[in-house]
């Protein structure tokens, strides 16, 4: 028999003392809340890069490559040609390359003017992140007839004009110091909750673009390009700079948000900085239940050692103690944290202000393997703090606790 887990089990189910079992209680409790706390805050934390990131990337892809930068209102035309296109498809990390251009224009309709810019698609482009924010309505349809006759709407310039899928709306250009109309239908409504997306731009068919500026079948004002690794991108934005004509430049997504991607990176020392504190709470807690646990057990600890228990062995039993202690805690706060999770992720119960946050709820996000080393951690951290506190058993003398008694 494993005499020190068979009275560390004794100890834990059958002990009497009301006062320790309290600080138990207490003990555990503190470890719940801290592991509660540094699940979830590195789940929402996770979750908020990532869903900001995908918003960053979404309108506009991964890398842009143009001859001038995105800050221009139009772009200048450029034409990759077919085998400088397959080049690119062939460098490494690539997924997709798709032309678009760019043209402002003035959307009037019921006695309302907006100014907009016309984002010009072409009818192979991938329109996932559309998808994924659209309100009402759907994506566009560029290999039908009336491909540059659909448009998308922001929500927001669309609560602004009173518009609604299926009306139609006159956008107005200017080219050769000529104004000139295009009729549009409302295909779709998308929201991104980003102000820099949502107040500026809507999104049709390039070839209205082609039209009006006079481009060739296949010249685009630039190219954006999606990755298949988000974090090899640096890499990649190098390896296509290096295979473009030196009048044209690739500029990825983080080079051309610095602020928000820096904003983006701080947030990882938040984690730490909870996970931190969260551990040192969770440590003065098992000291100090470790240390009342022992004291009040100190006429227990003379007899055994009377009876020839050696210090090793009982300090084992108090180890085995707070391993139980550590376990509940963990046990408790890991279940809450999951529940709380999937509760928040199934029906974004939690929400944010879009404007300041860019989001309308709470995201969560944290894998199995981030889940298991966070516990390790707090398991192998808290532990090994406990060492030091057992050492008082020791110290505690035989003849004096049994004479004492």
């Amino acid at each position: 028999m494993n005499f020190p887990l068979y009275l560390a089990n004794r100890i834990n189910v059958k002990g009497q003392r009301t006062f320790s079992k309290l600080i138990v209680r207490v003990t555990i409790g503190a470890l719940a809340i801290a592991i509660i706390a540094i699940l979830l805050s590195v789940a929402i934390l996770r979750g908020f890069k990532e869903e900001i990131t995908t918003k960053q990337r979404g309108f506009f892809g991964d890398i842009i490559v143009t001859k001038q930068t995105l800050a221009d209102y139009e772009l200048t035309p450029v034409l990759l040609t077919d085998s400088q296109i397959n080049q690119i498809l062939n460098t490494q990390n690539i997924e997709s390359i798709h032309g678009f251009a760019t043209k402002v224009g003035v959307i009037s309709v019921n006695d309302e003017v907006e100014g907009a810019m016309l984002k010009g698609v072409e009818a192979d482009y991938d329109q996932r992140f559309l998808k994924s924010s659209l309100v009402d309505g759907d994506i566009l349809d560029l290999k039908a007839e009336n491909a540059e006759q659909q448009l998308l709407i922001s929500h927001y310039l669309a609560n602004r004009l009173h518009l609604k899928v299926g009306d139609d709306v006159i956008m107005s250009f200017v080219q050769d110091n000529r104004t000139r109309k295009r009729k549009f239908l409302i295909k779709g409504i998308y929201r991104t909750n980003s102000d820099d997306w949502d107040k500026n731009y809507v999104v049709g068919s390039i070839d209205i673009i082609r039209k009006l500026n006079q481009l060739l079948v296949n010249e685009a004002g630039a190219y954006e390009i999606r990755v298949k690794d988000f974090s090899q991108l640096a890499a990649t934005t190098h390896a296509i700079n290096e295979e473009l004509p030196i009048v044209l430049k690739a500029t990825n997504v983080i080079e051309y948000w610095a602020d928000v991607f820096n904003w983006l990176e701080m947030l990882d020392m938040n984690d730490d900085i909870i996970f931190v504190l969260m551990v040192i709470v969770a440590v003065i807690n098992m000291i100090s239940s470790l240390l009342i646990t022992i004291l009040e057990r100190t006429n227990m600890i003379g007899i055994l050692k009377a009876l020839g228990m050696n210090n090793t062995a009982l300090r084992r039993v108090f180890m085995l103690n707070s391993m139980y202690v550590i376990g509940y805690g963990l046990l408790i706060g890991n279940a809450v944290a999951l529940i709380l999770y999937f509760f928040q992720r199934s029906t974004h119960f939690f929400k944010l202000d879009p404007s300041i946050y860019y989001l309308e709820y709470v995201p969560m996000h944290i894998d199995m393997f981030t889940l298991l080393i966070l516990n390790i951690s707090v398991v192998i951290l808290v532990f090994l703090t406990t060492i030091i506190p057992s050492m008082l058993i020791t110290r505690i003398s035989p003849i004096k606790t049994i004479q004492f008694k």
